[in-house]
């Protein structure tokens, strides 16, 4: 019997490419290890940065303490957060202006009550976080800490995703194997 030379060459290609990627999904896998331990590293460091106009300034920074200057606040939203005794709830979360003009996020504090607070602006000292975000150390304007940024919480998946790549392409290759077996048969 001979085997079909352009199928095979399909099914090579296609699990040399799942193959490829699964090895692709290890190397992020020691990235993002590298990254959350820099962050780790980070959120050690006491001394305060101050915070940059430049969102991709931000990024190096993350999980860096600092303070900012809420000149003028655009408007306070609540998403989803957490206190730092863990419990569910609502971060109040600021759109500001810095002095200088710089639009900055800050989540000013966490409460049960969602609906937005009133808050004027003032300064802030907290921890740049994912998003450019500065999350409070202390609640502002009467409310209670949020959980702080945790690089630990960042995920990490990637060694899942390799596994199921090498997955699909075994499972390709058992595919494509009994499918000539039974071609053989059939042909008998």
């Amino acid at each position: 019997m001979r085997v079909p030379v352009l199928p095979t060459v399909v099914v090579a290609a296609a699990v040399a490419t799942m193959i490829a990627l699964g090895l692709w999904q290890l190397d992020r896998m020691e990235q993002k290890e590298a990254l959350i331990a820099r962050y780790a590293a980070a959120q050690a460091i006491a001394d305060p940065v101050n915070f940059p106009a430049d969102p991709q300034e931000r990024e190096a920074l993350l999980y860096r303490k600092t303070s900012v200057a809420c000149a003028r606040v655009a408007n306070v939203t609540t998403v989803a957060g957490k206190s730092a005794r863990g419990e569910s709830g609502v971060a109040q979360r600021a759109s500001c202006l810095l002095p200088g003009g710089e639009p900055v996020t800050v989540d000013l504090g966490f409460s049960r009550a969602p609906q937005p607070i009133a808050w004027n602006g003032g300064m802030v000292d907290g921890v740049i976080a994912p998003g450019g975000r500065v999350v409070a150390s202390e609640g502002v304007a009467g409310l209670a800490p949020l959980a702080r940024p945790d690089p630990q919480s960042l995920p990490n998946n990637h060694f899942a995703y390799a596994v199921q790549w090498f997955l699909f392409a075994a499972t390709a290759l058992v595919i494509y194997v009994l499918a000539l077996r039974r071609s053989l048969k059939v042909k008998i």
